[in-house]
């Protein structure tokens, strides 16, 4: 059985694409700072009949890192796949954002996948066998918004990090690529007691071509595609958006 390790897993697209390749037939490994939302999201798998394990993990910590690396090759085995899903944002007006703030959002979004990147890459060439690894960006990294300048660049740098391992990697035939979603609503793969229902405007409906919101079921067979089906794609940055970063919007 293969295995994939999924950073950000409790929650959002990270619990979508834990249960997408559980349905694949996956062993899920799940790193999260939320206690509750990992360990629920695991015990779901694990009634539903997929081996799942959930580490507490904050992924800007090299110790933290090594240790859920280290329990799940001995929990399920070396992982096959790795989503470097987890992230967050402190959004705050340019001229007043903490200098804190920018290097914490750096420390786990852009940071904490190289980190964890390294650490299960050096399992996968020890094994010898191919290996695949999916980055979330963001499209936020190539049409961002103003007071996002942590996030932006968080995200920007996994795309640019994602073409230099993509190089790095290939000997031990690792394939590396990155997702980069549109506006995904995860209010309903949240942890139980937070989650809501979606709702949607018209309006928001109609600024993607495809009349849609995004759903975090879009990303996670996005990753599913890019981890078992496109053996000849390595380095790559696939838009997830319902096309709506190709949309040219006026106001009449």
């Amino acid at each position: 059985m293969k295995v994939v390790a999924i950073t950000g897993g409790g929650q959002g697209i990270g619990r979508a694409t834990a249960f997408h390749f559980a349905k694949a037939g996956y062993a899920v490994s799940i790193a999260d700072a939320d206690v509750a939302a990992g360990r629920e999201a695991a015990k779901i798998l694990r009634e539903t009949g997929a081996p799942a394990f959930f580490q507490r993990t904050d992924i800007s910590k090299e110790k933290d890192v090594a240790v859920w690396v280290q329990a799940t090759v001995r929990e399920l085995g070396c992982p096959d796949v790795l989503i470097n899903n987890a992230g967050f944002s402190r959004n705050a007006p340019f001229l007043k954002l903490k200098p804190k703030d920018f290097d914490a959002v750096i420390a786990t979004n852009l940071r904490g996948a190289f980190l964890c990147s390294q650490t299960v890459a050096r399992r996968m060439a020890a094994r010898k066998k191919s290996g695949a690894i999916v980055n979330i960006a963001s499209t936020r990294a190539f049409m961002p918004e103003a007071n996002t300048e942590a996030y932006t660049a968080s995200k920007g740098g996994i795309a640019a990090l994602t073409h230099g391992m993509a190089m790095s990697l290939a000997p031990y035939r690792i394939r590396v690529n990155c997702v980069s979603p549109g506006w995904i609503d995860v209010r309903d793969w949240k942890l139980s007691s937070r989650a809501r229902a979606p709702v949607h405007s018209k309006t928001e409906k109609e600024q993607r071509p495809v009349g849609r919101v995004g759903r975090p079921k879009d990303i996670a067979e996005a990753c599913l595609y890019l981890a078992d089906h496109a053996g000849f794609v390595t380095g790559q940055n696939l838009t997830v958006d319902g096309g709506m970063t190709i949309m040219m919007i006026y106001e009449e």
